[in-house]
């Protein structure tokens, strides 16, 4: 079982970046308030062991990319990388081999985090 659970992301412009997620990993996020805190909640993983989180807006968040990197599990990364400049995302590390693990790619969303990206090579 891992030991993360749950993350949140930070976000300045909540429906600005509702959209850019839903872009980028082709889902719809749901849309709640946990603490008087508007979040947007990731699908949850059909693995047990998979932490699960938010993109969440308030005065506490604030975006960084000098921060905790998270880790998107993808199919593609080549293909959410380009989904991601889409929609305004910037480049940050390209695809990149990591060995036997597959690839992986950061990204800078629209608030301003650093996003990171991992599948098959």
């Amino acid at each position: 079982m891992g030991l993360v659970n749950w993350f949140e992301i930070p976000v300045i412009d909540f429906e600005r970046a509702m959209a850019f997620y839903e872009h980028v990993f082709e889902v719809e996020l749901e849309r709640t308030v946990i603490d008087g805190h508007p979040m947007a909640i990731f699908p949850e993983a059909d693995e047990p062991g998979r932490a699960c989180g938010a993109l969440a807006a308030g005065d506490s968040y604030v975006p960084s990319v000098d921060g905790t990197r998270v880790y998107f599990r993808v199919d593609d990364v080549a293909g959410t990388l380009a989904r991601a400049s889409e929609r305004g995302g910037t480049l940050l590390y390209p695809v990149t081999e990591v060995g036997e693990q597959g690839v992986v790619a950061e990204f800078a969303d629209t608030e301003g985090n650093r996003i990171a990206l991992s599948g098959p090579g």
